[in-house]
């Protein structure tokens, strides 16, 4: 394939000039880039009296459009017609490209290359004010411009990959949301007339004690909020610990923040988790292997009936008030339908983990096409 001839955005386009004076009281459309070729977006109106600019400038479709300070991070980007009639500060270079020789929507796809990115960063560099692109430097980037037919092709073959990603996307979304349907039917299912018995009976509370060796490694447990698992918090020496207690955790165990339950922080211990080591605010429960399945319990407090008894067991009106004793969280009362019933529900709710980690490699692969694509493209290549 023949190489593109580069050209200097100065032989493309031109500076766009609609200045206006704001006027007070009178209400304007604010424009902003957002970094790394994500595009513009409508930010916040504004009214002429609080802005600190003595000029606007009015943006028309299919604008170029630079933040000074951040064109180094790819917060460069091409106006839509929607936003077209907003307006930016001169921190905000505009341009007008030449139709003839550049079609916008592959302007477009150059502000999502890391290549441009690389080159606004490097005529950034060195500059004062923070490192803002001068409009002369930015004009001054040379870009790979084919002729404008070959331009319009390549976005057209583009624009179709990126259409046939969203539809693996949507179909990825679909069936995870069908997966978790039937999870909770078939949760309902088990929980039908099933007996309510407190925590006390079925997961205690443990407290594995651990007689803290200055010279040895601990690796803390912490558990994110909105059921997102456990994490490592960090891996000190004994002697960090200067009067606090500290608790071994199993895999398995369901642990409670005391001080964020409310905000769902609730987990069970992954097998990489065992032995690590948990504060006096960490409520580590070991369910009882012949009455509860610790993956069963734990969906339990993920549905509505589950987390409404966590938050009426974490009084207060603050967050940081809001805090579970051991106490009110070994009272809370759970269905316990059969053994089998659990274990047959667990292992559906298995599967459909195994499906979402499935997805997930997908989504990654997919999030990775189109940027891959582009360096192809971009390299001649496509």
């Amino acid at each position: 394939m023949k190489a593109w001839p580069k050209v200097a955005l100065g032989d493309i386009c031109v500076s766009a000039e609609r200045y206006t004076t704001p006027t007070p009281g009178e209400i304007y459309r604010q424009l902003g880039v957002r970094l790394w070729g994500k595009g513009a977006y409508e930010r916040e109106k504004i009214d002429g009296a609080d802005t600190k600019y003595a000029n606007f400038n009015c943006i028309a479709t299919d604008d170029l459009v630079v933040n000074k300070i951040w064109a180094r991070n790819g917060a460069v980007a091409v106006a839509t017609q929607e936003q077209a009639g907003t307006y930016v500060s001169t921190e905000f270079p505009t341009f007008v490209l030449d139709h003839g020789h550049i079609d916008p929507r592959w302007m477009q796809l150059v502000t999502k290359w890391q290549g441009f990115w690389s080159a606004c960063d490097e005529k950034a560099q060195g500059t004062s004010g923070k490192n803002r692109i001068k409009p002369s430097q930015f004009l001054s980037i040379k870009i790979p411009l084919p002729p404008l037919p070959e331009q319009q092709a390549i976005v057209a073959r583009l624009d179709a990959l990126a259409e046939k990603t969203r539809q693996v996307e949507a179909h990825l979304d679909a069936s995870e949301r069908d997966a978790e349907h039937l999870l909770a039917l078939r949760f309902h299912e088990a929980i039908a007339d099933a007996p309510l018995r407190p925590m006390a009976e079925v997961a205690p509370l443990v407290r594995r004690d651990v007689s803290i060796d200055p010279e040895a490694i601990y690796t803390e447990l912490g558990v994110r909020s909105f059921y997102k698992g456990t994490f490592h918090r960090r891996t000190v020496p004994g002697t960090d610990y200067s009067w606090q207690n500290l608790y071994r955790v199993k895999s398995g165990d369901l642990v409670f923040s005391n001080i964020m339950a409310w905000e769902q922080a609730v987990a069970i211990a992954k097998p990489e988790d065992d032995a690590c080591v948990g504060n006096h605010r960490m409520l580590t429960c070991e369910a009882k292997a012949d009455c509860v399945v610790p993956g069963y319990l734990w969906y339990y407090f993920t549905t509505p009936d589950g987390f409404d008894k966590i938050y009426a067991a974490s009084p207060g009106t603050a967050a940081r008030n809001r805090t579970m004793t051991a106490t009110a969280l070994m009272a809370i009362e759970v269905p316990v339908p059969s053994l089998a019933a659990q274990q047959s529900f667990d292992h559906l709710q298995a599967e459909v983990a195994a499906l979402k980690a499935q997805h997930a490699a997908i989504r990654t692969a997919n999030t990775a096409l189109l940027p891959a694509t582009l360096e192809r493209v971009f390299a001649g290549g496509y």
